[in-house]
Parts: structure tokens; C-alpha cells; sequence
């Protein structure tokens, strides 16, 4: 078990963060074996924002805050996708797939054994 790092967590008025023995009941910081926020940190979006106001600034500025933007050059801007097309008189799907590029505009029809081989990832790599 471990507990939600929301900042504020404890201050939340509900029901299932009500602790103690009637005369000395307090609010307490959620505790549970999973969380969905956060990669598992945080119980609620408003826990996971209270850290990220009071610490976030901190946090960038130990890791790295950027002070130029980043770039993706045109020979690094390829991707895979497909259009998902389905056959009613057939009743079967007819997905086409492409190696795309929108910063050169350029569109090339693959298979779908290309799609999948996780080694293809430009134009380039197709003819291996």
C-alpha cells in the first residue's frame, strides 16, 4: 500500500478519507495499492495538480527546463498509420496502410506486414 503525494490530499472532505474513533476522527491522506494518476502517484487529477503547483517549477528547474525549442527535421519526421476501411457487402476490413511524412507531404502506400515490422520506420528501411 502507499499513499497519494497530492500535496493536499488529506484536506479533501470525503467519505472514504475519514479516519479514527468517534471523538478524534480526522481526514487522512488516501492510501491504496493502485493510483491512476500520475504513473501511480496521485489518486485524483486534483491531488496530482496540487503537487504539480507547489513543486512543479522546482521540479523543472532540477531536471532541465528548456531554453530552445525542439526540433524534428524532416529525414526524422516519418510515422506509420493506417485508414481503417470495412467491407459490409464482404463483411471484411480493408485497412490500407502508409509510411507518412507531413513535413515533406509525402504519403507511401506499405503493407501490412510492413506496418508491423517495427524495424521499418522510413522510407529507407523498406527496401531491406
Amino acid at each position: 500500500m502507499k499513499y497519494c503525494q497530492g500535496t493536499n490530499c488529506h484536506e479533501y472532505r470525503t467519505k472514504d478519507r475519514i479516519r479514527g474513533m468517534k471523538g478524534s476522527k480526522h481526514y487522512q491522506t488516501r492510501r491504496r495499492s493502485d493510483f491512476y494518476y500520475g504513473k501511480g502517484n496521485f489518486c485524483s487529477l486534483n491531488c496530482q495538480n496540487d503537487w504539480f503547483n507547489k513543486f512543479g517549477n522546482l521540479a523543472i528547474n532540477h531536471f532541465g527546463r528548456l531554453t530552445e525549442p525542439k526540433k524534428v527535421m524532416c529525414d526524422q519526421a516519418w510515422y506509420k498509420d493506417y485508414t481503417y476501411n470495412y467491407d459490409h457487402t464482404n463483411n471484411r476490413s480493408n485497412n490500407r496502410h502508409f509510411l507518412i511524412n507531413d513535413l515533406l507531404g509525402t504519403r507511401i502506400p506499405i503493407t501490412e506486414q510492413q506496418y508491423q515490422d517495427e524495424n521499418i520506420i522510413t522510407p529507407n528501411n523498406l527496401s531491406q
